[in-house]
């Protein structure tokens, strides 16, 4: 089935009543049939049918052989991250989520896993980078908050000579735009509080496997270390999956009026968009994914004017996250990457005058003119 047909029915002929809507399992624990004996599921931190059916869902629309659900993104990112060692070094994106970073610094680096942090939409620095100790190349596309875009078939080229993984952070474009197993890569994880579910009302994240032995090791830190998505958050994830579709293209729409409104402002510097024929990444985009998304960042001509457009904003809100209905502005240097150390900040690109947007499904000329007027005031 195409894409659009798997999302509206997600979840749907899955349960064994022949509920449309997979019901909520809202259980901790499952009545064994006899000794010895089980209907599949007994525990609801090593599964359940709710969770089961999104997960399924997950790895059908990813191409992937099993996907596994988790309490946030992070988490997911953590699960990744256990199948490392120490001494074992990672090629990761170097604009990357603040979150993701902390990640890697404060607790990974602790235990010998190192992070080598390179502009992997430049393939020649990745693979220069390659030392025999890397183990995996982990790849945001596009990145956050520069929006840079990667190469992902030339990038798993250089992992699989490198007996390497391929891990790529697929957050903003989502499986309604880019399925990285495609490309080559051997995992591809979510934050599915974002786009996926898409409504701004649950935290959750998701991992997908190429390989039914990659699913299985991550099962099992899935199980082992407990931090799974809850039957209740598994259906609201199942539900906003419906809708994945139809929001993307809405959004991504409003997001292309505003990135050309942006560029022709006179007190804009630069817009971060691969949506725009102008952007560096637009034409390698335009070979992996079907469209650009609705994520954006821009760079104004005065630290000042930051403040006064997030006070000046009436229809985007001033608030963290991404990827909901509703369009969020977000002020990165002080908010979702302020863990990433200020002269490194300063080196990248993420300043004083970069803001990022989440650009939503409203009406676009609200959007437009709502942006317009707080840049002009």
């Amino acid at each position: 089935m195409n894409r659009e047909t798997l999302l509206a029915q997600a979840g749907a002929r899955r349960d064994v009543f022949g509920a449309v809507s997979m019901p909520i399992y809202q259980t901790a624990t499952f009545a064994h049939p006899a000794l010895g004996q089980s209907t599949g599921y007994d525990y609801s931190r090593s599964g359940n049918p709710t969770r089961t059916a999104l997960e399924e869902t997950l790895a059908q629309l990813d191409g992937g052989a099993r996907a596994c659900t988790f309490a946030s993104g992070l988490a997911a990112i953590d699960a990744i991250l256990r199948l490392f060692q120490t001494g074992d070094e990672i090629i990761v994106t170097e604009d990357l989520y603040g979150g993701t970073f902390r990640l890697f610094e404060k607790i990974y680096r602790q235990i010998g896993i190192t992070a080598i942090y390179v502009d992997t939409s430049d393939t020649a620095a990745v693979a220069a980078a390659l030392t025999k100790n890397v183990k995996a190349i982990f790849v945001e596309l596009p990145t956050n908050p520069l929006l840079k875009v990667a190469d992902l078939t030339a990038l798993a080229a250089l992992a699989r000579d490198r007996q390497a993984l391929l891990i790529v952070d697929n957050t903003f474009l989502t499986p309604a735009l880019l399925r990285p197993i495609e490309h080559g890569a051997d995992l591809v994880v979510y934050s599915g509080t974002k786009y996926l579910s898409g409504h701004n009302d649950i935290i959750a994240g998701a991992v997908v496997a190429k390989t039914a032995e990659l699913g299985e090791r991550l099962y099992f830190y899935q199980n082992a270390a407990g931090a799974i998505l809850a039957p209740l958050e598994a259906w609201l994830f199942l539900r906003g999956l419906k809708t994945l579709a139809l929001r993307v293209e809405r959004a991504e729409r409003n997001a292309l009026a505003v990135a050309k409104m942006l560029a022709r402002h006179p007190r804009v510097k630069k817009v971060h968009y691969a949506g725009l024929p102008t952007d560096a990444g637009y034409e390698r985009l335009k070979k992996q994914a079907s469209g650009a998304g609705a994520m954006a960042a821009f760079s104004v001509d005065d630290p000042a004017l930051v403040p006064a457009i997030l006070a000046n904003v009436k229809v985007f809100i001033f608030a963290e996250s991404l990827g909901g209905v509703e369009s969020l502005i977000t002020f990165p240097a002080v908010q979702t990457h302020a863990e990433i150390a200020p002269e490194i900040r300063e080196r990248l690109g993420i300043t004083d005058r970069l803001l990022r947007i989440s650009v939503g499904i409203e009406n676009v000329h609200d959007l437009v003119a709502d942006l317009e007027s707080a840049i002009n005031n």
